[in-house]
């Protein structure tokens, strides 16, 4: 709300708080006002870079004996102006990081508490599957599903409306109208959402699949396969190489059963997601060829090269390797595939039985 108001109004909020003897000042979304300055004497902000400087004025101008507590949010602290988190100003930091699933179950009790749930819903599953939601997602999952109940005119939410809603959450409602999807692109759905299925199955098989479908969502994708790793605290280097051969799976199948020059558009997520994992464990984790090295580099050119260089002959290892394990198991591909173009929706059970 102060964007674009200037500096007055923090001043304004301090002078009342002050006034009320003890008070609690809470500014979410503090990045919109607490971005770091530019270094550039003509590159920066004039309004916002007075705003800022209130803030750190105000903030710096009381001490313990004025009862005041400010406590801020953002989602982007590495954003932040260092001058705001020096002692005296923001000097503690609370992560607030994603639920584990005791915490997920307790959200979900919270949210579950004055909607009517049928007695086949088993909460404490439901927080198992919900790997990686946040609160808001859990709070959206079940709101999906008393909207859904609701359209059904039920006096309760049962176990169908949950799961509904939860592939809903993930990747928007099912597509009603199925009419104008071509026989051929149901094929190469088939073949790529196997393809990350039988991967899965195969390099992690402690990941859960409750659900691979070939039906199109309103988000726009042609299908998908939900993939729930093992709630854990760390990742080692092999299971995040087995998560980029989980998400290269899609698009090896579909080079290998079409033809490399028929390979299609449903991967780009699917690499997206790969490349960050590759850049992070090599940038991040210290996990490449050359370790500890490339940790903390400055902005040296070569350093990038290198980096670069790294990460693309990881990704082409790992991409030759997805290849090889689906052509060792081609007939398990070709058997999902043919399962899902005629039921359109399997399970993790499906899948056990195939595989």
């Amino acid at each position: 709300m102060y964007v674009g108001v200037g500096a007055a109004r923090i001043r304004e909020l301090f002078k009342k708080a002050r006034e009320s003897g003890k008070a609690v000042i809470f500014i979410d979304e503090i990045d919109a006002i607490g971005k770091r300055r530019s270094a550039s004497p003509t590159g920066g902000n004039d309004e916002r870079d007075q705003t800022l400087n209130a803030l750190l004025t105000e903030m710096s101008g009381f001490s313990g004996k004025d009862g005041i507590v400010v406590i801020a949010a953002t989602n982007r602290i590495e954003i932040l102006d260092e001058a705001l988190l020096r002692p005296g100003r923001f000097d503690r930091q609370v992560e607030i990081s994603l639920p584990d699933v005791a915490g997920r179950e307790k959200i979900l009790q919270i949210h579950a508490k004055d909607k009517p749930l049928a007695s086949d819903v088993d909460i404490n599953r439901l927080a198992v599957q919900t790997v990686y939601f946040s609160g808001a997602m859990l709070e959206n999952l079940l709101n999906e599903a008393a909207i859904i109940a609701a359209k059904k005119e039920q006096d309760v939410i049962d176990q169908e409306d949950i799961e509904k809603a939860y592939y809903t959450v993930i990747a928007g409602s099912e597509k009603k109208d199925r009419s104008n999807i071509r026989e051929k692109d149901r094929k190469v759905t088939a073949y790529h959402e196997a393809g990350h299925a039988l991967v899965t199955k195969l390099v992690a098989p402690e990941n859960k699949i409750p659900k691979i479908t070939i039906i199109p969502s309103t988000k726009g994708a042609g299908g998908f396969c939900v993939n729930i790793p093992e709630d854990k605290m760390y990742h080692t280097k092999k299971e995040i190489q087995a998560q980029v051969m989980i998400s290269y799976g899609g698009r090896a199948a579909e080079e290998m059963i079409f033809g490399a020059e028929y390979i299609t558009t449903g991967a780009s997520n699917d690499i997206e997601k790969a490349t960050t994992l590759i850049k992070d464990s090599v940038e991040k984790y210290g996990m490449g060829k050359n370790g500890d090295s490339l940790l903390n580099m400055g902005m040296f050119s070569e350093e990038k090269k290198s980096v670069y260089d790294e990460c693309a002959q990881i990704a082409e290892m790992l991409y030759t390797e997805t290849k090889r394990i689906l052509a060792s198991n081609q007939e398990k591909l070709e058997m999902i595939a043919v399962q899902l173009l005629e039921k359109e929706t399997l399970d993790d059970t499906d899948l056990a039985r195939i595989v």
